[in-house]
């Protein structure tokens, strides 16, 4: 404010101002506001949903053997020898029809060790095996706990939705703290 201008001048040449207009911005701008608001909430929840089906797209391919075991051969390894990505070892059969194998594959991880004996399913037309019961099951769906997670800080952050966000992070927390257990 320059020293000589009296405080009232400046607020009424302020006022002056704003006469001709209602309260907000222009029609113009607000529609402008509401298209990138429309924008940002379609594509954020586009990156949502592309996170939560690659979650379930990486997670099927094993979840399919251990959880739709109908028609499939049961049974069990015992793991002799282990490798950079693969173990192996005898396989027992446990259900009618399935034939004991002197060697089968299972994919390392943290979950298998050189020594123990785990309850598993064959894959189709194979030697390849995956591990079955509740830390089969968990242990498939791992993926889709971390998608959970990723995708619950878009929806918290991008889409303006916190609740949805922590809701879709306890669910992942819970579902990898699960197969941890389990494991």
């Amino acid at each position: 404010m320059i020293p000589a201008m009296p405080a009232a001048a400046v607020a009424s040449h302020r006022r002056k101002g704003r006469k001709g207009r209602k309260n907000g911005p222009p029609p113009a701008r607000r529609t402008s506001v509401a298209a990138l608001r429309v924008g940002r909430l379609a594509a954020m929840g586009a990156v949502a949903a592309l996170i939560l089906f690659a979650g379930v797209w990486g997670s099927w391919g094993t979840a399919q053997q251990v959880m739709l075991t109908k028609g499939r051969e049961h049974g069990t390894v015992e793991v002799t020898r282990c490798g950079a990505r693969t173990c192996s070892g005898p396989y027992t059969p446990l259900s009618a029809g399935s034939t004991a194998r002197s060697r089968v594959v299972i994919e390392k991880s943290v979950a298998v060790r050189k020594g123990r004996t785990y309850t598993v399913v064959v894959k189709p037309d194979g030697d390849e095996v995956v591990r079955s019961g509740p830390a089969g099951v968990l242990y498939a769906w791992v993926p889709m706990g971390g998608a959970l997670l990723l995708a619950s800080v878009v929806v918290a952050g991008g889409l303006g939705r916190a609740r949805w966000g922590w809701a879709l992070a306890g669910s992942g927390v819970a579902l990898l703290t699960a197969a941890f257990v389990t494991i």
